[in-house]
């Protein structure tokens, strides 16, 4: 291969990767023709590409873009894996992949530009992803939310508890002064200009005075 045809293919490499900084490197060299097609429009479905390029080549194409974490990697046959939402998402799919087809070895990877073999991507798949971890996040803030709201809540609806309380006990008193006041003994002015008091309730006459 001359030296423009590999600019060219380093080219290409690098614009179909794009901005992608984090990639999983396979084996998919044992696999027969029928899997390995079914398998990438898998890949496809989840928005990962694929690339199986010469590996000084694409280890070439990804130095020029600050990508070095993959060198010890690409040995012997491989595939370059990226896209998905992010790369734990990334090595999910590619990990479950992994165990239904026996013959696609996982060879290691590359995140932030460290270098990560076979166990640490596997590792990896296991870790809770973007959307996970923005729904744990979510969670958190929102318990908060619903503490406060109960304790803003629940002082509101004891005082309005006392309050009524308080205003079913002012009724009481009031109706207990107004029983009161009909009951007590009416003052009745005598012939003499006196007032004599009457007990409407013991029958006895009023006892009157005699002049001498």
């Amino acid at each position: 291969m001359g030296r423009h045809v590999k600019d060219m293919v380093i080219s290409d490499i690098q614009s179909r990767i794009g901005d992608a900084k984090d990639f999983i490197v396979v084996d998919c060299s044992k696999m027969d023709a029928i899997s390995a097609n079914r398998w990438r429009l898998g890949l496809r479905k989840v928005r990962i590409k694929a690339l199986t390029v010469k590996n000084s080549i694409a280890a070439n194409a990804l130095r020029k873009k600050g990508i070095e974490g993959l060198d010890p990697i690409l040995a012997g046959p491989s595939t370059l894996l990226w896209g998905s939402d992010d790369v734990v998402a990334l090595s999910k799919a590619v990990a479950q992949y992994a165990k239904e087809i026996p013959k696609l070895e996982i060879k290691g990877g590359s995140v932030e530009g460290q270098t990560l073999n076979a166990a640490a991507v596997d590792s990896l798949s296991k870790s809770a992803g973007r959307l996970e971890t923005i729904g744990q996040i979510a969670g958190i803030l929102l318990a908060p939310g619903g503490r406060l709201a109960g304790c803003l809540q629940s002082p509101g609806g004891q005082l309005a508890g006392q309050l009524k309380t308080l205003s079913e006990r002012e009724g009481s008193e009031q109706g207990s002064s107004e029983e009161g006041a009909s009951g007590e003994v009416a003052p009745v002015e005598g012939a003499s200009g006196e007032v004599a008091p009457v007990d409407g309730g013991s029958g006895a006459e009023p006892v009157q005075e005699t002049s001498e």
